[in-house]
């Protein structure tokens, strides 16, 4: 399906910043740094640990501009996951840079390491733009995780979603023996719900990872998206649906094989029971992020009208015929499949 390769950044509104220092997201202790990151001399291919090649670039500095990022950095941590702590931090450090030379974001990861027993930890630097901010902030409300993030003027920090990446598992754990297939078919018909109850687009398997979390019997499965760049953006509306994205196919194939269509709709209202009791449960929350989203433009005029209408057509209901923003349409969305007056 065709996505748009580079989309607009959409700029945070004064009314998104004062939700956002209402919730603790926006602080303006977080160093305004991603813009300074660009400022690298030096960039070699960046492989994973099997040596495959990878869409990052692991960056270098000048001496003396790495030693005026390097506090930044670990202060950002602190931050996010300390609280601000800095006297906690000062046996951190940055151990390394990557650059992502995809997607809108062009994000950066960032690499800190415990100088004392040298674990580590990630999180990502990227352009603060309103849609996204708009994705990871419904996520933590309506998903069954929560999303850990901050913002200052235009750099957005998120912490790393951890789990293996949808193609790795497709490709190397989907066919092994011991894997527990229904539970897996079960858990992706789930994620295809909660991403199209808000509308969330554009999860292709390196757009999400699966958590793997053993059980006392069994091993539980939870995919989480970790790409929030389309969330309401796009027209069509089967870019809201992981299953017609051609490499989830295999994951497709296996749950048209082990689950008859009585069992698949039980899934999709198991999973729209949990989102509605996560909405009533933050009613007050979700409601002033919807109110704010509803009056602003987060995307074209074109691919807004072409939702509206797909969507009218798939329900065959004109409950949509007022949703002239991107953020209406979500929220008439989200309210008809719930069943929330």
């Amino acid at each position: 399906m065709e996505i748009s390769k580079r989309k607009k950044t959409y700029s945070v509104s004064p009314d998104l910043k004062g939700y956002l220092s209402e919730y603790g997201r926006y602080l303006e202790s977080v160093p305004k740094i991603y813009s300074d990151l660009h400022r690298f001399n030096e960039a070699i291919q960046y492989e994973s640990p099997d040596g495959s090649e990878t869409n990052w670039q692991t960056v270098m500095y000048k001496p003396d501009e790495m030693a005026e990022l390097r506090p930044q950095l670990t202060r950002i941590y602190a931050d996010l996951k300390m609280g601000g702590n800095s006297q906690k931090a000062k046996h951190l450090d940055v151990e390394r840079i990557d650059f992502g030379v995809f997607g809108n974001s062009r994000p950066f990861r960032i690499r800190i390491i415990n100088r004392y027993n040298d674990n580590f930890d990630h999180y990502y630097v990227k352009v603060a733009d309103a849609s996204r901010i708009y994705g990871l902030e419904l996520e933590h409300i309506l998903s069954p995780t929560r999303i850990n993030y901050l913002i200052n003027g235009g750099t957005l920090i998120e912490e790393h979603i951890a789990g293996l990446p949808g193609n790795v598992f497709l490709r190397d754990l989907l066919q092994k023996e011991d894997l527990h297939a229904v539970r897996v078919a079960k858990e992706f018909v789930k994620f295809n719900e909660r991403c199209f109850v808000r509308l969330l687009g554009d999860m292709r398997s390196v757009n999400y990872v699966v958590d793997m979390t053993p059980d006392f019997e069994e091993v539980q499965y939870r995919v989480r998206p970790i790409d929030f760049d389309q969330q309401s953006y796009e027209g069509r509306r089967k870019i809201y649906l992981a299953q017609f994205f051609a490499d989830n196919y295999p994951i497709v194939e296996m749950v048209m094989n082990l689950l008859n269509q009585e069992t698949i709709e039980q899934y999709q209202k198991e999973e729209r029971t949990l989102i509605s009791r996560r909405y009533q449960t933050a009613e007050r929350r979700v409601g002033s992020l919807l109110n704010i989203m509803s009056k602003e433009q987060l995307s074209t005029p074109e691919k807004t009208k072409q939702l509206n209408r797909e969507l009218a057509d798939h329900y065959k209901t004109k409950i949509f015929q007022n949703a002239d923003t991107m953020g209406k349409i979500v929220r008439t969305h989200i309210e008809y499949l719930l069943g929330i007056k």
